[in-house]
């Protein structure tokens, strides 16, 4: 008896015409993101895609690869019958023996419109059968057993069980953006948000060795390697801030030597975000949360940048943060302890509403073209790729 996982989306059923492309890029994920885990085949149907498993035993570790999956809404492990509604009676009475519940819910999808009984027929028929067997009553809105039948070209898949995952668009989709990553809670949280609404993240971190230890940089490439089971592939640009710290500190007051470091930053992160195809950055960012992310400092910022600056997270609290934090599973090494680069040399009293005339005059005391193209000529890049033995049991 073959072992499926039924694999069932939600946004791609609004794309229209488009539908079949979003699907195709989904299927290509979930290859992807099954390789080397017990999946012989993925294949697509109506309105849904199929991984043929091996064997049983690959069930767990399919269904964790599946659900950091972005596109997929929900899935099921399920199992397959012949087009016989006595042989599925047969299986579902072997199946729930032993299982005790009050009621249940029979739904019944016919995909293969050559089978002669239609679905609001089977669910009678089979629900009777259900009925008897159990002493059961049948309940369509709140079941404690759901039992599903779809009946596809030449066979019919039963699954009960549903898995809820993420939904969203397949990564991929939406294109490329450049995501500056720092060591803390908020950046790996904005660019899990892009990732599910289908774009690839180019990651950019940027850190002080060796005037420090190598901690914020081996947090990266930790955090990086957590987000990559969502998209298989990652590059990470380490970049250094030393020289262009150096001379902030030397030439510019304490009070704006932050916004000076982002506006920096944000310089180099764009030529690095051009020159892989990126059409946008992507900050970790929420209003007022710190002096930086008053408006006044994001627009002084922002003001360097010619490509759109995207921030998913400028009206969440730091709350809602950190429950998605611990959800993705980098909570427990965004907390770790590291020397971040902009945290490094931050005064005690820094500007919370900087003047744009104010930035650029100060600026204009900094070789700033020159620190940037050193920076970027410094940046060292790492390829970390999915490890589907090493992704975190949840």
């Amino acid at each position: 008896m073959k072992t499926y996982v039924i694999v069932k989306t939600h946004e791609l059923a609004l794309k229209g015409k488009n539908r079949p492309w979003f699907m195709r890029r989904l299927v290509e994920n979930l290859r992807t993101a099954t390789r080397d885990a017990g999946v012989s085949n993925v294949w697509q149907g109506q309105m849904l895609i199929g991984l043929t498993l091996e064997n049983e035993e690959a069930w767990p570790l399919v269904k964790q690869q599946v659900s950091d999956c972005f596109g997929v809404a929900k899935f099921y492990k399920a199992y397959s019958a012949p087009q016989d509604l006595n042989r599925v009676k047969d299986m579902l009475a072997s199946w729930l023996v032993g299982r005790e519940f009050n009621s249940f819910r029979v739904t019944a999808n016919r995909a293969d419109k050559r089978f002669p009984i239609k679905s609001e027929s089977i669910n009678r028929d089979v629900g009777q059968f259900v009925k008897d067997l159990t002493g059961a009553r049948v309940d369509l809105t709140r079941p404690e057993v759901q039992i599903f039948l779809e009946v596809v070209p030449g066979e019919i898949l039963v699954y009960f069980d549903e898995v809820r995952a993420h939904g969203g668009l397949p990564v991929g989709v939406s294109g490329l953006v450049s995501a500056m990553l720092s060591g803390g809670i908020d950046s790996p949280v904005a660019a899990w948000h892009m990732m599910k609404r289908g774009c690839r993240v180019h990651f950019v971190h940027f850190h002080s060795y060796p005037l420090v230890d190598r901690s914020s940089i081996e947090k990266a490439e930790e955090l990086v390697q957590l987000l990559t089971r969502h998209q298989y592939g990652s590059q990470l640009s380490l970049v250094p801030m030393e020289g262009v710290q150096k001379q902030i500190i030397l030439e510019t007051p304490p009070s704006y030597r932050v916004i000076l470091y982002r506006r920096f930053m944000m310089r180099v992160t764009e030529a690095l975000a051009r020159s892989r195809g990126a059409k946008a950055i992507i900050t970790g960012e929420s209003c007022g949360q710190v002096s930086s992310q008053t408006l006044d400092n994001m627009a002084a910022i922002d003001a360097v940048a010619n490509m759109p600056v995207l921030r998913p997270l400028i009206g969440a609290n730091k709350e809602e943060i950190i429950t998605q934090a611990r959800k993705m599973d980098t909570y427990p090494v965004s907390i770790l302890p590291d020397q971040d680069c902009c945290s490094l040399f931050v005064p005690r009293h820094p500007e919370t509403r900087a003047k744009l005339e104010t930035v650029e005059r100060l600026e204009s005391a900094l070789p700033m073209g020159e620190l940037v193209q050193q920076a970027i000529e410094n940046t060292q890049s790492r390829l970390l790729r999915l490890v589907a033995s090493e992704s975190p049991n949840r």
